[in-house]
């Protein structure tokens, strides 16, 4: 069925939003950190500052995910979001204390922190019952991401780091252009929250499950002190924000490809899963191996190209392992815990035990810390994967008679 023109117009606005929105975020991961150097912090405060985000996020996603099933308008709640995500971001900018500066990352992280999930589930309410998919609007979040980088470094390098305010601003009020001249649309909450509690309790009697998150932390604390300090660590090898960009496109431009080729070939299996997750485990032990013998910042540039392999792999085969692991009647409130252990408890971690280190001990310590965190996380996910493969372990939902194939959803 051909679509009307203004329906296509509408979806090539929802398009330019995503790539906007996922502009604005490596923005602030990216070059962010470089302007808190740039102000006085050092690595310890930067770290322990960025991670205040995954704090915020455990109240926030909940709280904006019950806002959008009560007012069933999402698309004014993301407008909300963005809104408050440009006044305080100025804020952030403009702070003159360590206190200000504290307050108002508190309350920008508020609103910034749920922006994905909620655009996201404004998305798929957009293009529900068309014939459009999913991933190609994810795509062009990557490339915004992808693009933003590498042409906000060369920008940075010119005006300096305080430039970057204005970018920001520029960016946010793009997104929400995008997003304004959007049709109306009653009722496209898909309506779950995005951080649903329910079912946590029951999770906790399933060890298998539990284990598979514990190991998961352990890979993504290294992950997290990675995408904190990367920036850092290239200025300190005298690198340029060119090179920061280029680091920052470098590890994102293949990370839909890989994801587009996990969901096509890889099988959907516990013992397939597990395994592959060791691997992608150990390439992230590789990752940081070489990071901490980098000694130019074009190393370290093309280092972060595994990013693609090893954070789209492990967050794709993640996501689908929680799928099969927890019982289907528990699955949301497993989704919600996978992400809040890879991005809220490894946030934290990942912030302060990496702050620590690199104000300590340096960057190369701070990387082989990650070295054999991810080696310990390695080793936990190769033991499931054996278990799983000896036939010594079934998923709750295949005891109660369901096959976790059969009932996956949202593939």
């Amino acid at each position: 069925m051909r679509e009307n023109p203004d329906k296509q117009f509408s979806f090539t606005s929802l398009r330019w939003f995503n790539f906007f929105l996922y502009g604005t975020v490596v923005l602030f991961t990216s070059f962010f950190p470089l302007y808190l150097q740039e102000v006085g912090m050092n690595k310890l405060e930067i770290g322990s500052l960025m991670s205040v985000g995954a704090l915020v996020s455990i109240i926030a996603n909940p709280f904006w995910g019950i806002w959008t099933d009560r007012c069933q308008n999402i698309r004014q709640i993301v407008l909300l979001m963005l809104a408050g995500t440009l006044v305080l971001s100025q804020l952030v900018f403009r702070a003159n204390t360590y206190e200000m500066m504290y307050i108002s990352i508190l309350f920008f992280y508020f609103f910034q922190g749920p922006l994905f999930a909620e655009s996201n589930t404004l998305i798929l309410g957009y293009i529900d019952g068309t014939r459009h998919r999913f991933t190609s609007f994810r795509l062009w979040g990557s490339l915004g991401w992808a693009l933003t980088a590498i042409s906000a470094g060369p920008i940075i390098e010119w005006a300096g780091v305080s430039i970057l305010t204005y970018l920001f601003a520029a960016l946010l009020l793009a997104a929400m252009i995008s997003l304004a001249v959007l049709p109306k649309r009653r009722n496209h909450s898909i309506g779950i929250a995005p951080f649903p509690f329910r079912g946590f309790g029951q999770i906790l009697y399933h060890p298998f499950f539990l284990s598979f998150i514990f190991f998961g932390i352990l890979v993504s604390i290294s992950n997290t002190m990675n995408n904190t300090f990367v920036s850092l660590y290239i200025t300190e090898l005298g690198g340029s924000k060119t090179m920061i960009g280029l680091a920052v496109f470098l590890s994102s431009i293949l990370e839909m490809g890989v994801l587009l080729l996990c969901d096509r070939f890889l099988k959907r299996k516990i013992p397939v899963l597990l395994g592959w997750l060791a691997l992608v485990s150990t390439l992230f032990v590789l990752r940081w191996w070489l990071m901490a013998d980098a000694t130019t910042p074009l190393q370290v540039a093309f280092i972060q190209v595994l990013h693609c392999i090893t954070f789209g792999g492990f967050f794709y085969v993640g996501t689908r392992l929680t799928m099969l692991l927890v019982p289907k009647q528990y699955r949301s409130s497993g989704q919600a815990l996978y992400t809040l252990s890879w991005s809220g408890i490894s946030g934290i971690l990942g912030g302060v035990l990496g702050g620590w280190l690199y104000q300590n001990l340096g960057a190369q310590s701070m990387y082989q810390s990650g070295v054999f965190l991810s080696l310990f996380g390695t080793l936990g996910f190769g033991a499931m994967w054996l278990l799983a493969s000896r036939d010594s372990y079934h998923p709750p939902g295949e005891l109660e008679g369901e096959d976790p194939e059969d009932s996956e959803t949202n593939r």
